[in-house]
């Protein structure tokens, strides 16, 4: 098993929002309808290869906005010693004050901070301490699974949304703008220079596509909150028919003209 090369082509879905004319929606139904999972703690091999349990959290999380930082440090607050590893190092210097999960990146931008080299949420894999009953991983996810909430709702935007990719286009017809919300994978090349230097991805390699569903099912509370229901409601029902297309073609083994993930294709071999 290997990680597939970079920019194959994909097939997209285009629609309009059901809740606005002068937005489309165009959603690339090659990486919805593929068989990626998260397998964090079970045969992630991290983004660097020397902190193999760190996952793609070694270097923090970047926060979206004011209100995405606000939603954390509100999350933090419900945290326990006995759940979070750095539970001391996250207090405030003066009582009252805000808990120290901020530090400002190289070009001034705020994220969460590290500790040991990575996140401050992050409990370290073998990490024991008196009265620690929590487990490795992302605190904040965790907790959510404690209150029995989605971790859309406690953690940074970038770490429950990846890896889906939102992003923003304009398409001009005559004298008329309209607004184009792509929703895709977060690739290695989604990244830019700095995915070069990630040892290891997990969308496009073949030992994180054994999901027991499609990622449109499987993600579709993020799904949801990058779209909205309506628009999610359109988008399952365009991947619904596509995978049951897939499905009817193999079992009569007909031509597939569709473009199937080659990392999901490569791990169903």
């Amino acid at each position: 098993m290997s990680e597939v090369k970079p920019g194959f082509a994909r097939d997209w879905v285009e629609f309009a929002d059901p809740n606005d004319e002068l937005e489309i929606f165009k959603c690339d139904l090659t990486w919805l309808t593929s068989n990626w999972t998260c397998i964090y703690g079970d045969g992630c091999q991290g983004v660097f290869k020397d902190r193999p349990n760190d996952g793609c959290c070694t270097e923090g999380a970047m926060y979206s906005d004011e209100d995405d930082e606000k939603r954390v440090q509100l999350a933090a607050q419900h945290l326990t010693p006995q759940m979070w590893q750095f539970y001391e190092e996250a207090r405030p210097k003066k009582p009252g004050g805000q808990l120290r999960i901020t530090d400002l990146d190289e070009d001034n931008e705020r994220k969460t901070r590290t500790v040991n080299d990575a996140c401050i949420f992050l409990n370290r894999k073998g990490h024991e301490a008196p009265g620690f009953t929590g487990s490795f991983g992302c605190v904040l996810h965790h907790l959510a699974l404690k209150e029995d909430r989605h971790f859309v709702e406690t953690k940074p935007d970038v770490c429950w949304q990846l890896p889906l990719r939102r992003s923003f286009e304009t398409r001009e017809v005559g004298e008329r703008e309209y607004s184009i919300t792509v929703i895709g994978e977060y690739e290695r090349l989604g990244w830019g220079d700095g995915g070069d230097d990630f040892d290891w991805y997990c969308t496009s390699n073949t030992e994180a596509h054994v999901g027991s569903q499609p990622v449109y099912i499987s993600n579709r509370a993020e799904l949801t909150a990058l779209m909205g229901q309506d628009a999610y409601d359109i988008l399952a029902k365009h991947c619904d028919l596509r995978v049951q297309g897939i499905k009817d073609a193999q079992a009569r083994s007909l031509p597939l003209f569709v473009i199937q993930h080659p990392a999901t294709l490569q791990a169903g071999k």
